[in-house]
């Protein structure tokens, strides 16, 4: 599907976008992590898979190599925009009605914690029409709950198309209920996220 000028307006008129992924979606949200311009207006969510109790050095990559300001999401922290948050590891992260992160301890969903489902879910609940929400690569269906919701709230929703994924299980159980509104090659979303906002005429 190509992109046209009702998504880029959507787009452009989303105050935050969510980026969730698993296997085989790293090299991809870092290389988005790059492109980000240093006056993006946007708040940007990351949650990605990893291992339990495994260090990862996946905040001092990105940070090293964002434009953004970019941090890990600590409990009770505000909602800033033009920021990169990064879902730490052994929680789970969600965005409150009164603007700040809360970390939960709570089980595993889909084997998973962070999960992709939980923080979409809560900012659906808080965001409602003004978001835009990425579901990449991914090895198990992690995060299409939560994209279904957001499009239910009139959040904008993608899909990568499987054809261009890594592992196509994430994908396409959001595009099987119907969760993505698009379902988007990696280079159109891509192109899609780097449209500029409008210019004042």
């Amino acid at each position: 599907m190509a992109l046209d000028e009702h998504i880029k307006q959507r787009w452009r008129n989303s105050q935050m976008l969510l980026l969730g992924g698993s296997a085989g979606s790293f090299k991809l949200l870092f290389k988005l992590v790059k492109l980000l311009p240093v006056d993006f207006s946007k708040t940007v969510i990351i949650v990605i898979h990893r291992k339990k109790n495994f260090f990862s050095e996946i905040e001092k990559l990105f940070a090293e190599n964002s434009r953004m300001l970019l941090r890990e999401i600590s409990d009770k922290e505000p909602v800033n925009g033009n920021t990169i948050y990064i879902a730490p590891a052994n929680y789970h992260s969600l965005v409150e009605k009164e603007g700040f992160f809360s970390l939960d301890v709570s089980e595993a969903v889909w084997y998973s914690k962070p999960s992709i489902d939980v923080t979409f879910e809560s900012v659906a609940e808080v965001y409602k029409n003004r978001v835009t929400a990425v579901l990449f690569s991914g090895a198990n269906q992690d995060g299409a709950e939560g994209l279904l919701k957001l499009r239910q709230g009139g959040a904008l929703t993608i899909a990568q198309d499987p054809a261009d994924a890594e592992m196509t299980e994430m994908p396409q159980s959001a595009i099987d209920m119907h969760a993505a509104e698009y379902v988007l090659s990696t280079n159109d979303i891509f192109e899609l996220l780097q449209t500029p906002p409008d210019t004042p005429s």
